[in-house]
């Protein structure tokens, strides 16, 4: 009895172990390549895959999905011969199993030397300051190399972008240093700038101020010259439209006379036309008689 539990056991686990050999399950997004006595023999997707078993073997799967690798800093020599550190990143999706299973024994280790060789190539021919400044390009030269490259492998890479370009301490100083003088330089010239559009809106106003003062000075003379003309018209018509006689314009003459003598301090000025005056008053007295 014993003998038959024991044959029904091992019966079972025999069972057991064929059914494990034969399923596979495959996730989502990944790929599996199965082998058929050491031999390629498919790729399975994702489901429930069964296998010949003792005779099919699959291999670790296969993930599909786009993956992001960040390598390590690579010390790269420009053409003025300084050695700068660059960061690196790659976006990759595997879409061929079975060329990244047979055509190359690590196609990640590749990428990242692949990588670093086009970078050296391709930062060797720049000097510093151009490095720092065609990110864009080196990732377009980097992505064609790349992809070219490991078309042939299964892999596609989508994306490649530089992450940081690290120059010497020594060179960061001369940089900081430098933007540091064409701030101070660019801040200096802004208050120049400001002080001399200042000064010019003060001339300005002021320019503008004293033409102003002056237009008002000529029109309030023209204005006083105009009221002083009228003044005169008016006494003019006034004394020809009266036809005064010559006694009473010698009366008012002499009744003008301390007015003109009041302009000196010392020297009482005598007009010439006194004796012509006096006479016209003679004249008048002699005709009243």
């Amino acid at each position: 009895m014993s003998a038959a539990v024991v044959v029904v056991l091992i019966l079972v686990a025999l069972v057991l172990i064929v059914v494990v050999r034969s399923i596979r399950i495959v996730p989502q997004a990944r790929a599996g390549v199965v082998e058929r006595l050491g031999r390629y023999q498919s790729v399975r997707g994702a489901g429930l895959n069964i296998l010949v078993p003792f005779i099919d073997r699959m291999r670790p799967l296969i993930d599909l999905r786009e993956q992001v690798v960040s390598f390590p800093p690579q010390p790269v020599i420009t053409e003025d011969n300084l050695v700068v550190n660059i960061d690196t990143v790659i976006y990759f999706q595997v879409t061929d199993p079975r060329s990244a299973t047979y055509e190359i024994a690590n196609y990640i280790q590749a990428i990242e030397q692949l990588t670093v060789t086009t970078l050296r190539n391709v930062v060797g021919g720049m000097d510093l300051e151009a490095a720092l400044t065609s990110r864009d390009q080196i990732n377009s030269q980097l992505r064609g190399v790349l992809d070219e490259a490991t078309g042939k492998w299964g892999v596609r890479v989508n994306r490649v972008e530089i992450k940081a370009i690290d120059p010497p301490d020594s060179i960061k100083e001369s940089m900081e240093q430098q933007m540091r003088a064409d701030r101070n330089k660019r801040a200096a010239i802004l208050t120049a700038e400001g002080v001399k559009q200042s000064a010019i809106l003060t001339a300005e106003g002021e320019k503008q101020s004293a033409i102003l003062t002056a237009q008002g000075q000529r029109e309030s003379e023209i204005l006083r010259a105009e009221g002083q003309a009228k003044a005169i018209a008016t006494v003019f018509t006034a004394i020809h439209e009266g036809n005064p006689d010559p006694s009473l314009l010698a009366y008012q003459y002499l009744e003008s006379l301390p007015k003109v003598a009041s302009y000196g301090n010392t020297v009482i000025v005598v007009p010439s036309e006194l004796t012509t005056a006096m006479q016209k008053i003679t004249e008048g007295f002699n005709k009243s008689e």
